[in-house]
């Protein structure tokens, strides 16, 4: 993709960062819960859900969402209340005004929004600086959309200057508690570390996008996975064109899924991280997987005066932040 990105910048302005949650269904228009349409600016969806509760006057369990959204940014996502029997304040608009939240729809559904059902997220990002005028950047990106990204946790997950991994790292050495980690976010922060360390390592080998023998493969699109015995030209072919991707383990406690060559790369893992992995497993979250490339789903690039335009959907779970490494350089990319 040729030589080093130039830097630029992608958050002047909440503005410059948009996420729109793509929730893959409808809600049914009745029942005990309110789920709710909103746009916020430069807040956190746990704040936003917070001040749901003092509005809607329940307790913050009975706020559901599906996806945590960033701070600096303006996001649309679907929240529910638990509202049974009773109707939402009728000033619920006034009293969400002085809040950095526009209340977009109401509609009523039977069950409460559980986090992860999203299917997908939509982005239009604005980029300005050196990158603008980076000849090559076209080319990163139509490489970007005919190969994949790699699919690296982004740095928001390991807090300001890694300050969540170095937290990961004590809370795991003694012995994980709930009380340690109401949100289970040290966790995730040691797996995403142990992740992206295997993406890495991968990259550097060359095959990040290519089976390896015993590798379980994850269907484009879709949580469905299958072990790949034999790599053959079919398969090959079939990764080339994104239809599958090849995936890591998220460290855990159980075996590993995957065999022969594909399990000895990550087996490799707890030799070099054994306090991460041992503290995982004595945590008993369970194994699991991520594949370690996405699509850019509908990805577009314009340029408009003096920025980028960028358009693209990702599966949950994958970071915008992610996509931008590739293409310039940024101090908290």
């Amino acid at each position: 993709m040729g030589g080093p990105p130039c830097s630029g910048d992608y958050r002047a302005t909440p503005e410059d960062f948009r996420v729109e949650e793509c929730l893959g269904f409808s809600p049914e228009g009745e029942g005990e819960h309110l789920w709710l349409w909103v746009e916020k600016r430069d807040l956190t969806t746990l704040e936003l859900a917070r001040r749901l509760a003092r509005a809607c006057e329940v307790s913050l369990r009975d706020i559901g969402y599906s996806g945590m959204k960033d701070r600096v940014a303006v996001t649309r996502q679907w929240l529910s209340v638990h509202l049974p029997g009773r109707a939402a304040p009728q000033d619920l608009v006034s009293r969400l005004a002085e809040t950095p939240v526009t209340l977009l729809e109401q509609v009523r559904h039977p069950r409460k929004l559980k986090r992860g059902v999203h299917r997908a997220n939509r982005f239009t990002l604005r980029l300005t600086g050196e990158v603008v005028r980076d000849p090559a950047v076209e080319e990163r990106w139509q490489w970007l959309c005919e190969h994949g990204v790699p699919n690296y946790f982004g740095p928001q997950r390991f807090g300001p200057a890694g300050r969540n991994l170095v937290k990961a790292r004590a809370v795991l050495a003694r012995g994980w508690r709930k009380r340690d980690d109401r949100e289970g976010m040290l966790l995730s922060t040691a797996r995403s570390y142990l992740f992206n360390t295997l993406l890495a390592r991968r990259l550097a080998a060359g095959n990040w996008a290519s089976p390896l023998p015993g590798e379980l493969l994850i269907l484009d699109g879709t949580a469905s996975q299958f072990l790949a015995e034999i790599v053959d030209d079919e398969l090959r072919g079939r990764a080339q064109r994104l239809d599958v991707h090849p995936s890591g383990v998220l460290w855990g406690s159980g075996r590993l899924a995957s065999q022969a060559e594909a399990a000895a790369v990550e087996g490799q893992l707890p030799v070099d991280e054994p306090a991460l992995c041992d503290g995982l497993q004595r945590a008993g979250v369970r194994m699991a997987r991520r594949a370690l490339r996405v699509r850019l789903g509908a990805p577009s690039l314009r340029r408009h005066e003096d920025a980028l335009i960028l358009d693209f959907e990702l599966p949950r779970g994958a970071f915008a932040t992610s996509v931008l490494r590739e293409l310039m350089a940024h101090s908290s990319l």
